[in-house]
């Protein structure tokens, strides 16, 4: 195995790589193109209480510009897992063999189904450390890997493979099971990685109260039963074996709590989110596991924005954001089922505005309302007291989206005042203002639509 290519340089791909690259001039990275530009220009650094040192390898954001690589080793997010690999197959061989160091449990079967070869070694890290800042990684604690076949034997290739981590001074650990050996980092990561998140805080905050040790029984009490139904069998103790493991990280934030801080995506479908799904398709109940993905989806995951959503802002105490699903969810008093009956030229569902405006509390002194379209070109504002007795927001046509043809996903009209007074295509945006706003409508409208209102 002479040509490496690393896959990733973040917390844990970073500080291998670089230990790996650092007298092994066969050692070549595939990096986003945000870290690749970094790493040109500076190297790649490790920074830890046992030093400071730069390598400065090769490195391309196409493997088609590396050496066709004999060992790739993937430490990438599990959820990258599809991109990265559509990414590697131009320059994968018949000879290519892939180690994996990544959370979560279906990395390899994936790959092998994917590539229809026995090309996998399975792989688990033993780290503590961060990305300070694209191509450079802060190491605090451990440093170690256990890799394996994933039929148990001791093969060549994982000779060599551990050959290649002793030589740049890494601890390699050949383990005989290592799918066990997955599934029991994942009853770890399973608990603490939301539970940190959760608490906002360290593993020590949880490990210090008892009451949480009943927590992490259930948690690890539904994995051990999905693990045991996919042949995977672990100890009865194993919640207290989590718990004693981590005596000695207690002081650690874990990489889903810095991955949310960060405003990264999280992997919590990849553990958690994992065992309801087992769950489900094997007929286990995993309530715990998953109340757990809910909580850390809804914390973390960024505002919706973007097609398909309209953002209510401005002089509101909170401002919200709402999809079609939402807004069928509204009450029924606001729903208008068939908009042809106060407009026979359309056709549709409709929400009023009324219970739109209803959703956010609006400032004290609040008296307009703009709608924007979400390229920014075309708005309409009406006086509140119009918006709430006229407006009406279009959003879906036979059950499905209102097509972009027609004006969708929203359209605002307003029957009543007339098509002229208030007719914006795409809306994106609801602002609440004190105060007339942005006018693009024609200067020349009906006295019914222009209440305190004019053109912008």
């Amino acid at each position: 195995m002479k040509q490496i290519m690393m896959v990733g340089a973040g917390s844990v791909g970073g500080f291998f790589g670089v230990h790996l690259a650092k007298n092994n001039p066969n050692v070549a990275f595939l990096l986003r193109p945000k870290t690749f530009a970094a790493v040109k220009q500076n190297g790649l650094t490790i920074r830890s209480a046992t030093g400071t040192f730069t390598v400065h390898p090769q490195a391309a954001s196409d493997p088609r510009e590396l050496p066709k690589p004999d060992l790739i080793i993937l430490a990438v997010k599990a959820y990258d897992l599809d991109e990265v690999m559509s990414q590697l197959e131009p320059v994968l061989t018949d000879r290519t063999v892939i180690l994996t160091l990544q959370n979560g449990i279906d990395t390899e079967d994936r790959i092998i189904e994917r590539l229809k070869r026995d090309c996998v070694v399975g792989g688990v890290a033993f780290i503590y450390s961060k990305i300070a800042a694209p191509g450079v990684i802060d190491h605090y604690k451990k440093g170690s890997v256990s890799i394996g076949e994933l039929m148990g034997h001791e093969s060549q290739r994982l000779l060599q493979i551990r050959d290649l981590f002793a030589a740049a001074g890494i601890p390699c650990q050949l383990s005989k099971d290592i799918r066990r050996s997955k599934w029991e980092k994942m009853c770890w990561n399973c608990v603490f990685n939301p539970l940190t998140v959760l608490i906002d805080d360290k593993v020590s905050k949880a490990l210090d109260h008892p009451e949480m040790m009943q927590v992490i029984r259930q948690i690890v009490g539904e994995i051990i039963a999905v693990s045991a139904s996919l042949k995977v069998p672990l100890p009865a103790d194993m919640p207290e074996r989590v718990v004693k493991w981590s005596q000695e990280i207690r002081d650690i934030h874990t990489s889903m709590y810095d991955d949310w801080k960060a405003g990264r995506r999280t992997e919590i479908r990849n553990l958690n989110g994992y065992i309801v799904e087992q769950g489900h398709a094997l007929g286990i109940p995993t309530p715990v596991n998953e109340a757990l993905t809910a909580m850390i989806k809804t914390i973390t995951e960024k505002e919706q924005s973007g097609p398909g959503i309209v953002r209510i802002e401005g002089d509101v105490v909170q401002p919200v954001s709402m999809d079609r699903a939402a807004m069928r969810q509204l009450p029924a008093e606001y729903q208008v089922e068939d908009i042809g009956k106060v407009m026979p030229s359309m056709k549709g569902r409709a929400i009023t505005v009324k219970g739109l405006l209803d959703v956010p509390a609006l400032g004290i002194q609040a008296d307009h309302v703009t709608f924007h379209s979400s390229d920014g070109k075309y708005a309409a504002t009406l006086t509140l007291q119009q918006a709430i007795d006229f407006g009406l927001l279009l959003y879906e046509v036979d059950g499905e989206p209102l097509p972009d043809g027609k004006g969708g996903p929203f359209r605002l009209v307003t029957p009543g005042l007339g098509d002229l007074c208030a007719n914006v295509k795409g809306v994106g945006r609801i602002e609440v203002r004190v105060g007339s706003g942005k006018d693009t409508r024609p200067s020349e409208r009906p006295p019914a639509c222009t209440g305190e209102t004019g053109p912008a």
